[in-house]
């Protein structure tokens, strides 16, 4: 047996299936518990996307991208979370060597997408606030859905990449019972730290940032337009008013969005001092995120409210309901 056979061996040693002594009302509890996010995730980011496709009054660039971010959810909590769920429940991955691969490119895929949605939300509602104008002239819901496009194309390339430079290590770093895939080395893993989380996380604070700083300004420009002519300035108050809630709403999606993915980047930085079951509990907080979104609407969004109210009653059966107004 060779030093690589060797190593691997003692790895596979260490992180070796774990026998389960809970009693069998704790699984069905747990399977109950999984299943009910599982049902939460996939119906609540469902509502949104036939909310925002069937609705004509909301097919507008920011929706767009919100659209976006609800079928990468979407597709989470349909063939992310389940599998997942499964192996933590039995502290043992059961889906095979093939699928684990499968599986991890997937998770990759679908969370480098959520983070480039993301950026590019936080920079629709900025350039949305810093001029506005400009904004309602040159971003098009065609240029939104090209970087749209681009987006999830360059998140499947990086990642293909990611996993073709790992082709080699993919049956030593795979344990029987595990689904772990690492990256190549200090430098893959600091490459996919920084485009995945430093680089976007850091224009997302200084986007927002900026935000902050714009709607402040907005909220004296609309005290002093109150005070001079209150008639001509109730429309252009009225306007501010929805950008500013648009870009406060859409801030506490992705605060809530970076609360949930930094701890488990911060976990990979330290794996050597984290056991294998620590970092499959700190990924479920990142997967919540996509069942938390659609809370954030229905909290925050009156069309939100509006349009499911109207789905779940089966009014948008009738022919006139896409050109209802929602707003």
């Amino acid at each position: 047996m060779n030093l690589t056979e060797l190593n691997q061996s003692s790895l596979c040693e260490q992180f070796s299936c774990s026998e389960r002594t809970l009693s069998p009302a704790v699984y069905f509890l747990l399977y109950v518990c999984a299943a009910v996010v599982v049902l939460l995730t996939v119906c609540g980011n469902l509502l949104i996307i036939i909310t925002v496709c069937y609705f004509r009054q909301l097919h507008t660039p920011t929706n767009m991208l919100v659209l976006s971010l609800a079928i990468s959810d979407f597709l989470v909590g349909l063939f992310v979370m389940p599998f997942h769920f499964t192996w933590l429940i039995e502290s043992c991955w059961m889906f095979g060597h093939i699928f684990c691969i499968v599986f991890n490119f997937f998770s990759f895929q679908l969370t480098s997408v959520s983070v480039g949605n993301v950026v590019l939300i936080a920079l629709d509602r900025y350039m949305a606030l810093s001029n506005p104008f400009l904004y309602l002239k040159d971003v098009t819901s065609t240029i939104v859905n090209t970087l749209i496009c681009l987006s999830w194309v360059f998140s499947f390339l990086y990642n293909f990449v990611f996993f073709y430079m790992n082709r080699n290590l993919t049956d030593l770093l795979l344990c029987p019972g595990e689904c772990h895939i690492n990256p190549l080395n200090e430098a893959s893993s600091l490459v996919d730290l920084m485009f995945i989380v430093i680089i976007p996380c850091g224009l997302m604070l200084i986007l927002y940032f900026q935000i902050f700083v714009i709607a402040r300004k907005h909220a004296t420009a609309i005290r002093e337009l109150n005070q001079t002519i209150k008639d001509f300035s109730q429309n252009i108050s009225d306007a501010m008013k929805s950008e500013r809630k648009a870009a406060k709403v859409l801030s506490i999606l992705i605060f809530v969005f970076l609360a949930c993915l930094v701890p488990y980047y911060i976990c990979t930085l330290i794996k050597s001092n984290s056991p294998s079951y620590i970092m499959n509990d700190i990924l479920i907080l990142f997967y919540l995120n996509s069942s938390v979104n659609p809370v954030i609407y229905a909290l925050f969004y009156s069309w939100f409210q509006k349009c499911t109210k109207m789905i779940l009653t089966c009014k948008i059966l009738h022919t006139d309901c896409s050109i209802v107004n929602v707003l």
